[in-house]
């Protein structure tokens, strides 16, 4: 474009000196000008053909300007336009969240007069967790190149885990060793694992829905003593929840001397039944007191065994009648998910093989030397950190998903972006969100209403206790023995840092603090237990007392003390 006007200037410019630009003045001039006055008349020409010239170019210059102007103001008017539209539609779906639940979606709305009288017996904030539909968060960013590629890093990290204990091995043994001993050590007696865990599934699927189920019938006014129904009914479910699933899976666990790992299957699956069991309990008793006062029948209001059949296997930890579904099932989603858990199953493997078992297990076990212990936590950092690396992505990304996708449950948020936390508290709030949803809902929030809120620190610290005694719980069945490391951690510096690292600390330095916290906390964890594991090995007792028992082995033992 630039060019053409160029060439256009060039051309006028050359025409200038072989024709005037004014003939018709030529005409009305007389012979008796000189030849001096013609020249000077063609240099005023010429002149004043390039001064118009420089003005139709400024012209067109100041027309172009205020195009682009108009232009640049049109275009930001549209944008917005389309910025206003899209909030205003992002305002209303918020809106639309937060009243009762769609039918389609959710559980059927009750009456207005029901829903107030059902006020009283829900938690003061709101009607409880609204499930919405939405991605995991790291399969939205597994979609940008840059974040994809710290996916393929942890990948390309794994092979050489791999080549490092396939070299070291043929070096050793002079051939290549694969029989993977560790993993099946720990996943040994798994024919046993199974049984224990369909036994638990069972009795969980049919005992909280009948007891629900009868007691409901006792409410209808038939009965004449409905509160000493329910204080009967309520005894054989704390019952069954107490001895059932409390006693009975554990006692498995413990007389059967399983390994670890299938300790974890079967503790881990005792809690989260224990869990699920109680929110449809939480869930559906209140509507069942409604009903009542109402003098309706409540039969309506218990729900079919499919939906509570979906519930056990769904992931989340809230009981719903109805969650948002996914159309269709994309199998290759789940096998890959599956995949990823296995390849994450194998990376802690060549994790334990290459970082963890060989500084432990020549270790002197003279635990008190501080040289040794500072010693003994840095170099358990790497191996820890990929280890919550590796429970994370395995777990609350690739199996709960998988679950999700199998069951077309749409919700996908098991965590929040926890690793931009500038603080603790926002830390414990996004890095598991399915378990804090039940901690929040069950524990702290009915404590304030039982409360009138009138209490919200005892309610914060009756969380932690929870929270740290059945973490402390699960590693002390599924280790064999009683070394409160982990509780001590919640308790002590975890109190400590959600009130120091709260909400209002922004910026990247208290996100730095936040990930060298959790680095030194990994690093304390893999350290102290992984020498109580060894020391427990080392030092056995025959006959320990109780208070042996709960004495960590690793302060007395040493090894001149090692049992051959």
């Amino acid at each position: 474009m630039d060019t053409g006007e160029e060439s256009l200037l060039r051309s006028r410019c050359n025409a200038i000196p072989k024709r005037p630009l004014f003939p018709d003045l030529k005409a009305t001039m007389g012979d008796e000008g000189s030849q001096v006055e013609q020249s000077q008349s063609s240099e005023n020409y010429t002149e004043t053909n390039g001064k118009i010239e420089v003005e139709r170019v400024i012209s067109k210059k100041l027309q172009l300007k205020r195009r682009a102007e108009f232009l640049k103001s049109d275009l930001m008017r549209q944008f917005d336009s389309h910025v206003n539209d899209f909030m205003d539609s992002l305002i209303e779906e918020s809106a639309s969240l937060e009243p009762a639940p769609v039918s389609k979606v959710f559980s059927p709305p009750l009456s207005d007069k029901e829903r107030n009288k059902l006020g009283h017996f829900r938690p003061p904030h709101g009607q409880g967790k609204q499930f919405v539909n939405r991605r995991s968060l790291l399969d939205e960013l597994f979609e940008v190149n840059h974040i994809r590629t710290i996916y393929h890093m942890f990948i390309a990290l794994l092979i050489l885990f791999i080549l490092s204990t396939l070299v070291v091995d043929f070096l050793d043994e002079g051939r290549l060793v694969l029989d993977f001993d560790l993993l099946v050590y720990a996943f040994g007696q798994f024919p046993l694992v199974v049984c224990t865990w369909i036994c638990m599934f069972l009795s969980v699927l049919v005992v909280p829905y009948t007891l629900f189920y009868f007691w409901s019938q006792t409410q209808t006014g038939s009965y004449s003593y409905p509160r000493v129904c329910s204080g009967l009914f309520g005894c054989v479910y704390m019952l069954f929840q107490a001895l059932g699933l409390g006693f009975l899976p554990t006692y498995v666990v413990v007389i059967n001397n399983l390994p670890p790992a299938s300790r974890f299957i079967i503790i881990l699956e005792q809690v989260r039944l224990i869990m699920k069991a109680h929110s449809f309990v939480r869930e559906n008793v209140p509507k069942v007191f409604v009903c009542t006062k109402a003098k309706k029948d409540p039969n309506p209001l218990v729900p079919q065994v499919s939906h509570y059949l979906y519930f056990l296997f769904a992931p989340t930890l809230i009981y719903r009648d109805q969650y948002p579904r996914n159309p269709v099932i994309r199998w290759g989603y789940v096998a890959t998910k599956f995949l990823q858990v296995l390849g994450c199953l194998f990376y802690a493997y060549y994790v334990f093989v290459r970082l963890c078992i060989p500084q432990f297990r020549s270790i002197g076990l003279q635990f008190f030397d501080l040289r040794a212990m500072v010693l003994c936590v840095f170099n358990s950092i790497l191996p820890g950190v990929l280890v919550l690396f590796l429970g994370f992505f395995a777990f609350l990304h690739c199996w709960l998903n998988a679950f999700a996708e199998m069951l077309c449950f749409a919700d996908r948020m098991f965590y929040k972006d926890w690793w931009n936390s500038t603080s603790f508290a926002n830390y414990y709030r996004t890095w598991n969100v399915v378990v804090h949803d039940w901690l929040y809902y069950y524990v702290y929030r009915d404590f304030l209403l039982m409360s009138q809120k009138r209490f919200r620190a005892a309610a914060m610290l009756i969380v932690f206790t929870v929270s740290a005694v059945v973490h402390e719980y699960i590693l002390a069945v599924c280790f064999g023995f009683f070394y409160p490391v982990l509780f001590c951690l919640f308790m002590c510096f975890g109190m400590m840092f959600n009130f120091i690292l709260h909400d209002q600390r922004k910026g990247p330095i208290w996100n730095i603090i936040m990930w060298t916290s959790l680095f030194l906390g990994q690093g304390v964890i893999i350290c102290l237990y992984s020498q109580e594991w060894y020391a427990h090995r080392y030092c056995p007792l025959k006959e320990p007392t109780f208070l042996e028992l709960l004495k960590p082995r690793s302060w007395s033992c040493e090894r001149g003390t090692r049992a051959d």
